[in-house]
């Protein structure tokens, strides 16, 4: 069976979003550009790791090569839903990214879960410099989507998935699991509602 790999480089439009409420929410990186849309699925904890090594990849792509970074973000930037239709391309399973030095730019690629494939995986954040060891590629036969972004659309794509993450369910005070609108049976009150 052939593998698809959907590069966008770089894409008009590449955001984390959610369809569902809150407690039900299936997360997506959804990559739009040249009239294709493509999204795929993925866990809340790969989005909200994805934007916690995108800020460390910027950092280090800035004390190793000079590379200018934009400052924060004071206004909200994208904020709009996911574009439809949101049909699943594929589940993610292992994200790598890379920073490439000639070009200046953070290219991230989620490729699809393998059939041996049990947790979830966030790759090594890595240089394209760095070619003496070569790093352990996931099986070819998969597919994947591959996105180059500037620092600036990268530092867009950390806040908002930052948003996306943080606008689930709020946490119990006591215990920090999330608050379920019909109650919550909270471990810290001897499993009384709360």
């Amino acid at each position: 069976m052939t593998h698809q790999v959907h590069a966008f480089e770089p894409p008009e439009r590449f955001v984390a979003g959610t369809v569902g409420p809150p407690g039900e929410r299936t997360f997506f990186l959804q990559a739009r550009g040249g009239g294709r849309l493509v999204s795929v699925a993925l866990e809340k904890v790969q989005v909200s790791l994805l934007a916690e090594k995108l800020e460390e990849l910027l950092s280090e792509a800035q004390r190793r090569f000079g590379v200018e970074l934009p400052e924060a973000l004071a206004a909200v930037g994208d904020n709009d839903p996911l574009d439809i239709p949101v049909d699943e391309e594929f589940r993610v399973g292992t994200l790598g990214l890379a920073f490439d030095v000639d070009t200046a730019t953070v290219v991230i690629e989620a490729i699809a879960v393998g059939e041996a494939e049990a947790v979830v995986e966030l790759g090594d954040v890595e240089d394209e410099e760095d070619e003496d060891e070569e790093p352990e590629e996931p099986d070819e036969d998969l597919d994947r989507l591959r996105v180059r972004l500037t620092p600036e659309a990268t530092r867009e794509f950390i806040e908002r998935a930052r948003r996306v993450v943080s606008a689930g369910r709020p946490p119990c005070p006591l215990c920090g699991q999330p608050l379920d609108p019909a109650g919550h049976l909270c471990p810290r009150h001897n499993g009384y509602h709360r």
